[in-house]
């Protein structure tokens, strides 16, 4: 197998510092992570766009339509899911409103409260966009094996875990 931008990097620094060459091996698994995430965000980009949609508003639509009956939750709620900020939430809203895909409405219980809900434009749009983006997925990791994909996907949860990262509330 050829060799990757990581390994130049890594080569790079053996070259400049030799003597941190034990040391680098961190940067194995970081450096390829970071550039891994770099090139799932443009790919993940490309492909919401080609459905007009951004990013962030596919999040917003998953996270309706996973939240189960009503399929409506607080913007309070997307920000610590999401961890933008609620001007951000704001300005995505307004637009997905616009675009049909959401809609704001009161809370019966509590009028300061407005909820974000899923209108039946926005489940078709997810329904349609989920199953393609499943599809885009497998495609991405079509060189390994189903259970490879399994043994990674538990290497990189046990990271997580490690970080902190146990919940998306």
């Amino acid at each position: 197998m050829s060799g990757d931008a990581v390994d130049e990097i890594i080569e790079q620094w053996v070259a400049e510092r030799p003597e941190l060459a034990d040391d680098l091996w961190p940067v194995e698994v970081f450096g390829r992570l970071q550039r891994l995430g770099s090139a799932l965000e443009k790919k993940f980009r490309k492909f919401a766009a080609e459905r007009d949609l951004e990013l962030g508003e596919f999040d917003v639509l998953t996270t309706l339509q996973r939240s189960g009956p009503p399929y409506e939750l607080t913007a309070g709620a997307f920000r610590k899911a999401s961890m933008v900020t609620s001007g951000a939430i704001t300005n995505r809203i307004d637009r997905m409103e616009a675009k049909g895909l959401v809609e704001r409405v009161r809370d019966t219980t509590d009028r300061r409260s407005v909820k974000i809900r899923l209108t039946e434009r926005g489940h078709e749009i997810t329904h349609a966009y989920m199953t393609d983006h499943l599809a885009h997925e497998a495609d991405m990791l079509e060189l390994f094996e189903r259970a490879e994909c399994e043994e990674l996907a538990g290497m990189l949860r046990r990271l997580l875990v490690s970080f902190g990262d146990t919940t998306i509330t």
